[in-house]
């Protein structure tokens, strides 16, 4: 068995706190949108996007390598700019307004920092 499973829980991961947090506050933004039933496509995509990025750093770290591990958090990254990029798309149409673009573009550079930052002292461990 590898040391990824003696390692705390994902749960512990600061990372995965805040990309918790995140996904909740999308989701409320969501739900408080005013669109027509034809944005529903881009709603869902969203909220897919936003809730893969704990879902994935969960996944990878219950993985048997740190290989897979990365592998996840990758994953997990590439959600977070979708997400990114679907919120700048909604700022665009006026569906979300700058200053809350603002906020949640500033929660998810700190989300990628540390993503980056768990990623790289993955690699070097290796």
């Amino acid at each position: 068995m590898s040391d990824n499973n003696t390692q705390s829980s994902y749960k512990e991961l600061i990372v995965w706190q805040k990309s918790m947090t995140l996904a909740n506050d999308v989701i409320d933004l969501v739900d408080h949108l005013e669109t027509d039933r034809k944005h529903y496509r881009l709603i869902e995509q969203l909220e897919a996007a936003v809730m893969s990025i704990p879902m994935n750093i969960a996944e990878g770290k219950g993985r048997e390598s740190k290989k897979e591990y990365i592998h996840f958090l990758y994953i997990s990254r590439g959600s977070l700019y979708e997400t990114i990029t679907l919120l700048e798309i909604f700022q665009m149409r006026a569906w979300i307004t700058p200053e809350t673009f603002l906020s949640l573009e500033t929660q998810s550079s700190e989300i990628a920092k540390m993503l980056n930052g768990l990623i790289n002292s993955i690699v070097k461990s290796m």
